[in-house]
């Protein structure tokens, strides 16, 4: 799911612990204890590039299916609400907001924050305005730049729209341990050479890690943002988690808890447009001017 979160917060920040896939068999016995010993998927290496794409292609299927396969595919609107836990550089938590999120997908977006919608963030196309104590104003060409690279990478926009996509390479990359859990690792690296890797739970075949590894085009400098998922459960068809937290470069930015999601709910083209948040700030401009608003990072599935 790609709004803010739907879950963002996983229980607490989990690091994934990263282990050989040749170890894998003997540390899934440890820890599953009496468990019998598993069988190991085959090593990346032992394949083919054929074999390696077919492979990474099935299993995408699979987690397609395990997400709820045509309903997942579907999906066209959701909403989805819950509290955004949003992490200083020090690592302490500085904000922890109720929050709304609308989507139309795939890039159509407004993130009502607290109770009372005191603060919007709207994305539509390729505009983008904020609604705060001030009135409604212009995003930066900056931030409509972050949302749609967002947009472009997040897993479920992936999954839904990008398989198909000119100069999509695939490649199983084996297996793992990732939170105490099995997983096959697949990777895909699109035409822009952003590599997208899946951390798939080998039992349910759901995401339990997604990353997104990009480089600078002048320095080759290495980014890494890293995503959890975590709680699935089942609304509307659709297999969905409760909980997410992201990192970038190994430092935790937001942790989202979700109370409540709803999918396909026809949502009005108009709760989209810079006119709805003109309308708001008509209708409430005193308590506009009585809060200041909080800094937000931009939503990001």
């Amino acid at each position: 799911m790609r709004i803010i979160d739907v879950v963002r917060i996983r229980d607490g920040v989990r690091a994934s612990s990263r282990f050989p896939a040749i170890a894998l068999c003997a540390l899934a016995t440890l820890v599953l204890a009496a468990a019998p010993r598993p069988a190991c998927a085959q090593s990346d290496e032992a394949l083919m590039p054929d074999q390696s794409a077919a492979k990474a292609k099935a299993l995408l299927q699979e987690e397609i299916a395990a997400l709820g396969g045509q309903a997942y595919l579907t999906v066209h609107d959701y909403v989805c609400e819950g509290r955004l836990a949003q992490f200083a550089h020090s690592g302490e938590i500085n904000a922890y907001p109720p929050f709304k999120d609308f989507w139309i997908l795939p890039d159509q977006n407004r993130t009502e924050w607290d109770k009372k919608a005191t603060i919007v963030e709207l994305y539509t196309g390729n505009q983008g305005w904020t609604l705060d104590r001030s009135g409604v104003n212009d995003e930066s060409a900056e931030a409509i730049a972050d949302f749609h690279e967002q947009v472009k990478t997040d897993m479920d926009n992936v999954l839904r729209f990008r398989l198909k996509e000119d100069g999509m390479t695939f490649r199983y990359a084996g297996v793992d341990i990732v939170d105490l859990q099995q997983v096959e690792w697949v990777e895909l690296v699109d035409k822009d050479d952003t590599t997208l890797r899946f951390a798939l739970d080998v039992a349910t075949h759901l995401p339990i890690q997604y990353q997104v590894i990009t480089r600078n085009p002048v320095t080759r400098e290495r980014s890494e943002k890293d995503t959890l998922y975590s709680e699935y459960i089942p609304i509307a068809g659709v297999n969905t988690p409760r909980k997410i937290s992201q990192s970038q470069d190994g430092r935790q930015i937001y942790a989202a808890s979700y109370n409540d999601c709803q999918y396909n709910t026809n949502l009005d083209p108009n709760l989209f447009t810079k006119k709805s948040l003109d309308d708001r700030f008509a209708q409430e401009p005193k308590k506009k001017e009585a809060k200041a608003p909080p800094t937000h990072p931009a939503p990001s599935h």
